[in-house]
């Protein structure tokens, strides 16, 4: 292919890998040289902890991703850093370089469109092209409606057309390595490593000790354990005490994975465990759809509008409960245990996402945005559109929503998902001396119990800060507003 522009810059974002990368294949087969670029944009960095799990994970997958140009591109090459504001820093650069266009894949969160509208416009006063490709879904925006030309908001009907119109075409990776010589050595002055985590201005996390490897090679290393473990997704998925998940959300976030290779590697597997899987993954690009086509849910708004003239809790006992919930000391222990899993690894078992967001809302009556902004905080896989998604479904405001009566128990959840405690005991340690059958409820247990289990209930661990059904009778009540 003769390649219609001298020169482009590659501009990498939530799409950190060398292969199968759309924008990527595009701007090779389209430029005769290629610059390749990531800015740590302060936009964004500066507004965080200065201890942030994603921060040093995208670092290192920054690294491990020049590591991988330098060996397509040969010496001289890589990929060029800058510590900036992306919407200055980034057209800056394109100047500077004297590129003619500039290539990325879509990011449809509100920010980032915004951001790029920004970019596009400072490239265009200076004669230079901004194209956007579709990468991190197979199917995005508005390409698979209903017959009427109307976006789903209803998951089922959505799968089914999403299955219907997948093609192999769809699939197909997109071929970086014909073209790799044509990527541009780095010129001097732009030519430095990546900034470590302390030039970036962060400190060390516990992520060296999580085992959740950066990188293409990380995401290559948790897929292939997956796949030997595949086939028993459908039953283990819900079993927060067993290696059941992928893992691989956090990948798919920052795209050291494509979505393209997940969903062949679940094809190539027959039975309801990759069956179920591939599900998840298209949940995943509904709520993506959703946020495109219906952007008051990226406002805070409900999906379904009666659900926002809930009167939701608040004053001083709220804002205990609030904190409670948020440090895991709520006297739930499958409750206390997920947020303990959230704050200490960044990670939290879906099922548990979904128990503890009803208690929040539900148990605690207090307004999902609040759940969803720490949640948004703490995840290491944090995406605007599922986040979203999964607080409204839980909260019943949402898309696919459950009637509003459908409260999760955290008593029997745990019994049934969790029911000899392992997840539980592995995050409340102290409770390890009950008899099983209270570890789900250990102010259920007999003194005699609780005294040879050596704990004291309030001390060393919390009483229970409402009652499940006195709770959900309020629940009832608070919702009523709806029905009408």
């Amino acid at each position: 292919m003769h390649p219609t522009y001298a020169s482009a810059l590659m501009w990498f974002r939530r799409d950190l890998r060398a292969r199968d990368n759309a924008a990527l294949s595009r701007a090779l087969q389209s430029a005769g040289s290629v610059h390749c670029a990531f800015v740590f944009d302060r936009a964004i960095l500066d507004g965080l902890p200065r201890q942030d799990r994603r921060v040093e994970f995208i670092r290192e997958s920054v690294a491990a991703l020049d590591a991988d140009l330098r060996a397509l591109g040969g010496r001289g090459t890589g990929l060029v850093t800058l510590h900036a504001d992306a919407a200055e820093a980034l057209p800056d650069l394109a100047r500077r370089l004297g590129v003619e266009a500039v290539f990325a894949n879509h990011d449809d969160e509100p920010e980032a469109l915004a951001r790029d509208g920004l970019v596009r416009q400072r490239l265009a006063d200076t004669g230079i092209a901004l194209h956007t490709f579709k990468d991190s879904v197979v199917f995005e925006r508005g390409e698979v409606l209903t017959q009427a030309g109307k976006p789903y908001s209803v998951f089922t009907p959505y799968s089914r057309a999403w299955f219907a119109k997948l093609d192999e075409a769809d699939l197909r990776a997109h071929p970086v390595g014909p073209w790799a010589a044509r990527l541009a050595k780095r010129p001097a002055g732009l030519d430095a490593d990546v900034p470590s985590l302390a030039a970036l201005g962060f400190a060390p996390t516990n992520l060296a000790e999580l085992p959740l490897p950066p990188g293409s090679a990380g995401a290559a290393q948790l897929l292939d354990d997956f796949q030997q473990r595949m086939d028993r997704y459908d039953t283990q998925r819900e079993l927060p005490g067993v290696k059941g998940p992928s893992y691989l959300g956090v990948h798919l976030r920052f795209g050291t994975v494509s979505i393209r290779e997940l969903v062949r590697a679940a094809r190539t597997h027959d039975g309801p465990g990759a069956a179920t899987w591939l599900k998840e993954l298209v949940w995943r690009e509904f709520y993506f759809q959703v946020l495109a086509n219906f952007p008051q849910v990226g406002r805070g708004e409900s999906f379904r509008p009666e659900y926002d003239r809930i009167a939701w809790e608040s004053g001083p006992v709220a804002e205990e409960r609030f904190a409670a919930w948020c440090e895991g000391r709520t006297g739930y222990p499958l409750v206390d245990a997920a947020m303990a899993q959230l704050n200490t690894t960044g990670y939290m078992h879906n099922r548990l996402r979904m128990v503890s967001a009803s208690f929040l809302c539900k148990d605690l009556g207090i307004d999902w945005r609040r759940g969803e902004r720490y949640f948004a905080g703490q995840l290491n896989d944090y995406e605007l559109a599922s986040n979203n998604g999964g607080w409204q479904w839980a909260s019943s405001s949402g898309c696919d929503a459950q009637p509003y009566f459908r409260i999760f128990h955290p008593v029997s959840q745990g019994e049934r998902f969790d029911p000899e405690g392992r997840f539980v005991l592995r995050y409340l340690p102290q409770l390890a001396g009950l008899p099983a059958k209270f570890v789900h409820a250990p102010w259920k247990a007999k003194p005699a119990d609780l005294a040879a289990a050596g704990l004291a209930l309030g001390r060393d661990y919390p009483l229970p800060i409402v009652d499940h059904a006195q709770a959900r009778a309020d629940t009832l009540r608070r919702y009523a507003v709806v029905k009408s």
